[in-house]
């Protein structure tokens, strides 16, 4: 542990050496490298958290810079996967701190394995989907979930602790999150930064043995209306099927959703094979003039309105609808069922 770096955190009473010492001792998952996920990022690791891994199926576009705070205009150019891109950012901030980077989904299938060994997790996401998979994980393997969620110049936050706290659902009931995003009413810089550094303020408590100065509450506010109030964390839902009675509903193997839309982003995502070879199909596109073909992704442009985006991992998205329909039937056109 390099002392002189984190000198001034050291000297903040209530972390000390102790505290810096168990930071450095600690791993930290985050799902979602955007708007959160990259200022969360950023602080953890100035912070000295010992192993930071980040998880994110998306990559940079010019839209993304106004707010997400380890990405620049070449990124965005290159379209680099954003755990890329993040990685490469926060490993030249601060070289003592793992970085874990994988480009894909946070999913029922890998969700276990993603939070091995993983001491808190902190919530970079926008959808209310993976937040209930990230918190029925965290409750079923006894770890904190840093919740955070960001819309137009609002912000929501809320550390809950497995038999400490009650768990998201029961506070949020699944299907009740509205219909507002990112991308169809907007939002401000100020509120990301603020929403993260609360999730990471409530972390830093937990790793450095600090739990009597969590603050057990669901906080909101709206930074530009000036409002702010704070919900309890008392006591749980005796109905809840995560915290109360253990069945963990986003856990459960239902049949596969092949096709998702992306909420926003006039997208479909369809995952059908496990594996691809970019090489393959970038000869199988070898006709269509608008292609591009990085280490991570083959981008193809169909027509005006319809380009495909594929991953390694053989997830593709059909961008230009949210027809589910229509989109199976362009995959199906032009990858192959």
């Amino acid at each position: 542990m390099d002392i002189n770096r984190y000198s001034r955190q050291i000297l903040f009473e209530q972390i000390n050496k102790s505290g810096q010492q168990r930071l450095s001792e600690s791993t930290v998952l985050i799902v979602g490298i955007g708007a959160l996920g990259t200022v969360i990022s950023n602080q953890l690791v100035r912070a000295g958290v010992g192993k930071v891994r980040i998880v994110d199926r998306d990559v940079v576009e010019i839209s993304n810079l106004q707010r997400q705070i380890l990405f620049d205009e070449e990124d965005a150019e290159k379209s680099l996967p954003k755990a890329i891109a993040a990685k490469r950012k926060l490993e030249r901030v601060n070289s003592m701190v793992e970085i874990e980077a994988i480009i894909g989904n946070a999913s029922r299938d890998n969700i276990d394995e993603l939070t091995e060994g993983v001491d808190v997790v902190l919530d970079g996401t926008d959808n209310f989907a993976t937040r209930y998979l990230l918190n029925d994980i965290c409750f079923k393997k006894n770890i904190p979930y840093s919740y955070g969620g960001v819309v137009s110049s609002r912000g929501m936050t809320a550390f809950f602790v497995p038999k400490q706290t009650p768990c998201l659902r029961c506070l949020s009931k699944e299907g009740s999150d509205g219909n507002q995003t990112c991308d169809t009413v907007g939002v401000i810089s100020p509120v990301v930064d603020m929403v993260s550094s609360l999730q990471v303020t409530e972390t830093l408590k937990y790793l450095t043995n600090r739990g009597e100065y969590l603050r057990n509450t669901l906080r909101s506010f709206d930074i530009w209306f000036n409002q702010q109030y704070d919900i309890k964390l008392n006591k749980p839902d005796p109905n809840c099927p995560t915290c109360q009675l253990n069945q963990y509903p986003a856990l459960q193997k239902k049949a596969k959703e092949e096709e998702i839309v992306l909420c926003g982003r006039n997208t479909v995502q369809i995952h059908l094979l496990n594996h691809v070879s970019l090489e393959q199909l970038e000869s199988k596109f070898s006709g269509i003039q608008s292609l591009k073909r990085t280490p991570f992704f083959l981008k193809v442009t169909i027509d005006e309105q319809i380009s495909l985006t594929i991953f390694t991992d053989g997830r593709v998205l059909v961008q230009g609808t949210e027809d589910q329909v229509y989109a199976r039937t362009v995959y199906d056109r032009y990858i192959g069922s």
